[in-house]
């Protein structure tokens, strides 16, 4: 017990030196050994949805309980290769090199976080090594600090075996507002949202094809899971409505969806909920009351409505209790 506890506040102090650094972006913190030769069979489960484009599919399972939950892909440029996510292990993250070696010779430059959740980043580690950068958003660094711990714990008792935390691998340069990545003949479009599914979402569009990655921004089919702000999230929708895509990528859910309609679930789920918890507030029902009675119009769009509604009302509830 004394030998964990000594390796957790070693550790401790290492994502302290970590955040630090990444947050004057030092790229000098990437550290990490060089990327291994590995010997990869034919990539299953990926498809190319655009040109150079191409996304393996989650399905939808509750994070530390089943494998390759979410939607992870990758852009080929002229020059290399961006990682939009990594999933959820380094096995994921080494199948995903995998995929990438059997589609192109181009090296991995960028790989992008598109938020906090471990089924997002957890397989970081596989592409660590000299000329790789990772990103994420500005508040991502913290968010990492405060829940590598527990990731770190609750994966290793899921794969069975202690993991070492060079798992949770901080990013190198983090965004803001946003910035624009040239991968050769290609540029993608970075951008930092307001709190919204987290406080820490990340999308990416590639301006070639029209093509959005907007991470947990939208699911489909998996219910949506709030970790950030109801308000935010719903208000970011409609500023999302506007733009004009091609297709979107999803953080759950098909792969391969024209635009807007994949917006539409994720944004009458989120609106109902809020107005049923704005109502139960109203009529002054406590928390549990609120959680036992609320449903949604739409329960039969969702898998995992039984693992994840309540936890939404409480968050929702949390929030709107305290509007003006």
């Amino acid at each position: 017990m004394f030998v964990l506890r000594r390796q957790r506040e070693r550790g401790n102090r290492r994502r302290a030196i970590l955040l630090l650094c990444c947050s004057a972006y030092a790229l000098s913190c990437s550290g990490g050994a060089p990327r291994t030769q590995r010997h990869c069979a034919e990539p299953t489960g990926v498809v190319q949805v655009a040109s150079g484009i191409y996304v393996r599919h989650g399905r939808a399972a509750v994070v530390f309980e089943g494998d390759e939950i979410a939607n992870i892909g990758f852009i080929v440029g002229e020059r290399c290769v961006a990682v939009i996510d990594s999933g959820g292990s380094v096995a994921e993250g080494a199948a995903l090199d995998c995929a990438i070696r059997q589609k192109t010779d181009r090296p991995v430059c960028y790989v992008i976080n598109t938020h906090v959740h471990p089924d997002h980043l957890l397989g970081n580690e596989a592409f660590q090594g000299p000329g790789v950068e990772f990103i994420g958003h500005a508040k991502l660094p913290r968010a990492l600090a405060l829940r590598g711990d527990l990731y770190l714990e609750r994966a290793s008792a899921y794969e069975k075996r202690e993991l070492n935390d060079s798992v949770i691998v901080f990013p190198h340069r983090t965004v803001a507002d946003f910035v624009e990545l040239d991968i050769g003949g290609r540029i993608l479009i970075v951008r930092a949202h307001p709190s919204a599914h987290t406080d820490n979402d990340l999308s990416v569009v590639d301006r070639n094809t029209g093509t959005a990655f907007l991470g947990d921004l939208v699911f489909l089919e998996h219910l949506p899971v709030i970790d950030g702000s109801i308000n935010g999230w719903i208000s970011e929708l409609e500023a999302i409505a506007g733009e004009s895509f091609d297709r979107v990528v999803p953080g759950h859910g098909p792969v391969n969806v024209p635009w807007p309609s994949v917006v539409t679930p994720t944004a009458r789920y989120l609106t109902d909920l809020r107005r049923d918890v704005r109502k139960r507030i109203a009529a002054g029902e406590g928390l549990v009351s609120a959680q036992d009675g609320i449903r949604p119009p739409r329960a039969g769009d969702w898998v995992l409505l039984d693992r994840y509604h309540r936890r939404n009302v409480g968050a929702a509830y949390a929030e709107l209790e305290w509007e003006d």
